[in-house]
């Protein structure tokens, strides 16, 4: 009962209706454009790449676990690697395929290690099947916006 008191703040809900009120803008200015852009929805799992207002290509993906959630917002892909190494406190995984960081340590790539899209599994990457990872990967450059949601 007291997490729940203390998450309700004002202040918290204030800053969470602010970033809300962000990502709903910023999608909206995106449909309403030609560009390219990436949705990925952690309460459903799915991931739809857009061309403005046209859903061009969807998938299931598993996202972040509640103890390593994936961080919601508006992002931009900053860096493409279609092969590399992911390292953390608890995994070592060689051979990432297409991989494409938006957010820090954050990227939507391949995974070639698990078969459980549609489940949060993450360390709070996007995981994706190797062949829509590759798919992601051709479509997008460097610049596409990532918008994250509940």
């Amino acid at each position: 009962m007291l997490t729940i008191i203390v998450g309700l703040t004002e202040a918290n809900l204030a800053i969470a209706n602010e970033e809300h009120n962000l990502i709903a803008r910023n999608m909206m200015e995106l449909q309403q454009s030609s560009e390219r852009w990436i949705l990925i929805d952690l309460s459903r799992q799915r991931l739809i790449a857009w061309e403005g207002n046209q859903p061009v290509y969807a998938v299931i993906v598993s996202t972040g676990k509640s103890d390593t959630p994936t961080r919601t917002g508006v992002f931009k892909v900053y860096t493409k690697y279609e092969i590399t190494r992911m390292t953390g406190p608890d995994y070592d995984v060689p051979d990432v395929p297409y991989t494409m960081y938006y957010d820090g340590g954050m990227a939507i790539h391949g995974a070639y290690w698990h078969n459980l899209f549609g489940t949060p599994v993450t360390h709070g990457c996007t995981n994706v099947a190797v062949n829509h990872a590759k798919w992601l990967f051709d479509w997008a450059s460097v610049g596409t916006p990532v918008i994250v949601h509940n």
